[in-house]
């Protein structure tokens, strides 16, 4: 999720080196003197600045990433400990590295605008976009106010990190995130339910006044760089028109839709069995909290209640996990074993030895699942409170994913050390996931036994209400946000906007009447975190994308579903080759080299969860679908 881009010190001064060059005596001394007679020429006759070159623009790029690099690495070690150690001085060291990179960020995004009226080879031209785009915010120039905004997104994460629930109030046991949400995979007394539900939100109305100051800020630095706000800003990081890109989405979605519509349908049918249709009434949203997940964006906790009779999976894999007495630390070695085997190298020494796997019992952190990049050369991390569970198994190969992508861009010029688009980056470790199958698990010791085909319905709905019921989610956060930064929903109805968003979206409702006391989407990581959230969504188009070309390339012949591209270095040679890439070539050219196609399909989707559909459509037949 957040990445954080570092070189070491002698990396960076041979870079700076290379940049500025060295010289010798007697090329400075002939410069001086060149210099000298062209100032004394000016003197006579008057001169006007000459217009840049295409030259100017690429030695500019060269000192701006260059500068940059030193500004990154000093900024994530601040972060990371920010992270991990959550106090008010770690907070503030944090911000105070945050402000440096936005202030030269800014600084050299403005610079860069003395290039627009030249013509410029493509890769120049992109590369000055990515500069104004590397930010997941912008500032504006007075350094009084950047310094501003970084204290307020630091604040903001270092609130939401410390948010804990106190059921008995205060001075009684308190609640965790990480321990809320495990109750709310397992509890279906609704008032329990409720409890929770309301409980973590209390986190987010100290965070309201902030976020509205946040707005302002962000906006103001976007238009600073020629954008109308903030939103265009992220939407203009895609390699097409910002509104091209937002009709792109919609036409995923459109592609999608009806499959989440099904699923919606019968879920809603046995959530209401459960519950009675005075909780669950038909024809109307889904109450959030009865979902099995703090944000209702994944519905996988409650399987046992929507799934299928005499249709159980054969497997648990929490329960497999715990049999099998694999901790917290196996579970990553199980990711890194499935990259080996793909033909990547071994993950280095340090990852064991920086990372974060387990929630400490003396301090405060930031418990979200992440992926770091702390230099260059081997330093990636990862930071997350593992728990030996099946969501967690996958989070682990999520968050390898993005470690590995780290590791095969490294050697790009440093604008280009990102993924292909942000999709990209989110995606890859989710398409190993994928193959997550019986037949994997069978292959690794964990299963001793793989269920038959007529297993295969259960196996389907459980991952679809993981991943088919996220994607309305994975939409709507961002639309919330584009229209805050657009002003479309003022700060007075932050609230109101974001319930409206989630009825239209998702069918999914509060569970008790909010107003504008409340601040819901601070509740959710990624609004106070400043992370964008399309990046998810179309993660999870592309896994799907990327999942059905690899086993083509694999040579799997069969179910899309029972694929498992473990073992295959076919399959790793052509992952490889695209991560490689970093942001080097526009993402439909990294799209092409994966799967062969040039624009993003959601089809593959469709076709994986075709059996499920068939079987949704029947049970579906009696029923009153829609809200």
């Amino acid at each position: 999720m957040q990445q954080v881009r570092t070189v070491s010190r002698a990396s960076r001064r041979a870079a700076r080196s290379d940049v500025l060059g060295a010289g010798d005596g007697r090329c400075n001394w002939l410069t001086s003197v060149a210099v000298l007679l062209a100032l004394v020429a000016c003197g006579v006759s008057g001169c006007a600045e000459p217009a840049p070159t295409p030259d100017d623009a690429r030695v500019f790029l060269e000192e701006a990433e260059a500068r940059l690099l030193d500004l990154w690495v000093d900024a994530g070690r601040a972060a990371w400990v920010q992270n991990t150690y959550i106090t008010d001085d770690t907070t503030a060291l944090a911000a105070d590295a945050q402000t440096a990179v936005i202030g030269a960020t800014m600084a050299l995004a403005s610079e860069a605008a003395r290039f627009d009226a030249i013509e410029l080879p493509q890769n120049l031209r992109r590369k000055m976009l990515l500069l104004k785009t590397s930010m997941g915010v912008a500032a504006p120039v007075d350094p009084v106010l950047q310094a501003e905004l970084s204290q307020i997104t630091t604040g903001m994460e270092s609130t939401y990190g410390r948010g804990v629930y106190c059921p008995g109030g205060d001075g009684e046991a308190c609640l965790s995130l990480p321990e809320m949400e495990r109750l709310f995979a397992q509890s279906r007394d609704t008032d329990a339910l409720l409890d929770l539900w309301t409980g973590w939100r209390a986190v987010a109305p100290p965070m309201r006044d902030q976020y509205s100051r946040f707005v302002e800020l962000a906006n103001a630095g976007a238009r600073d760089l020629g954008f109308t706000d903030l939103g265009e800003l992220w939407r203009a990081g895609y390699d097409m028109p910002p509104d091209e890109f937002t009709l792109e989405l919609e036409r995923l979605w459109t592609q999608v839709r009806p499959l989440y519509e099904s699923l919606h349908c019968h879920v809603r049918a046995k959530l209401a069995e459960e519950y009675g249709s005075a909780v669950v009434p038909p024809d109307e949203p889904i109450p959030a909290h009865l979902l099995g997940n703090m944000w209702s964006q994944t519905w996988a906790n409650v399987y046992d209640l929507v799934g299928p009779a005499r249709s159980d999976p054969g497997y648990d894999l929490t329960a497999l996990l715990e049999t099998n007495r694999v901790d917290e630390l196996e579970m990553v070695r199980f990711g890194e074993r499935f990259f080996s085997s793909l033909g990547f190298e071994p993950l280095p020494a340090t990852f064991w030895d920086r990372s974060l796997f387990l929630q400490p019992a003396e301090r405060d952190v930031v418990c979200h699942a992440s992926a770091w990049d702390l230099d260059y050369e081997s330093d990636v991390r990862i930071k997350m409170c593992i728990g030996v569970n099946d969501e967690d198994f996958v989070t682990i190969h999520h968050e390898l994913g993005h470690n590995y992508y780290q590791r095969a861009y490294q050697d790009q010029s440093p604008l280009h050390r990102t993924s292909a688009n942000d999709g990209f980056h989110e995606g890859i470790g989710d398409t190993i996931a994928l193959s997550i199958t019986p037949e994997y698990l069978a292959e690794v010791g964990l299963l001793t036994r793989v269920p038959p085909p007529d297993r295969d319905l259960g196996l389907l709905l459980r991952l679809a209400l993981d991943k088919v019921a996220f994607l309305p989610f994975g939409l709507m956060v961002d639309q919330w946000r584009w229209k805050v930064f657009s002003g479309e929903i003022a700060p007075e109805a932050y609230n109101e906007g974001w319930w409206k968003l989630r009825n239209e979206y998702q069918g999914v409702r509060a569970p008790v009447p909010r107003s504008e006391v409340d601040f819901d989407p601070a509740a959710k990581y990624h609004i106070p975190a400043n992370t964008s959230y399309t990046r998810y969504f179309l993660a999870h188009i592309l896994q799907f994308q990327f999942h059905r070309a690899l086993c083509d390339v694999s040579g799997f012949e069969g179910s899309l579903h029972r694929c498992s591209i473990f073992g295959s270095k076919e399959a790793g040679t052509r992952l490889n080759t695209m991560l490689e890439m970093g942001a080097s070539q526009p993402w439909p050219d990294a799209l092409e080299v994966i799967t062969g196609q040039r624009e993003m399909d959601a089809t593959a989707i469709v076709d994986y969860f075709a059996p499920l559909q068939v079987w949704l459509d029947e049970q579906n037949a009696n029923r009153s679908c829609g809200w």
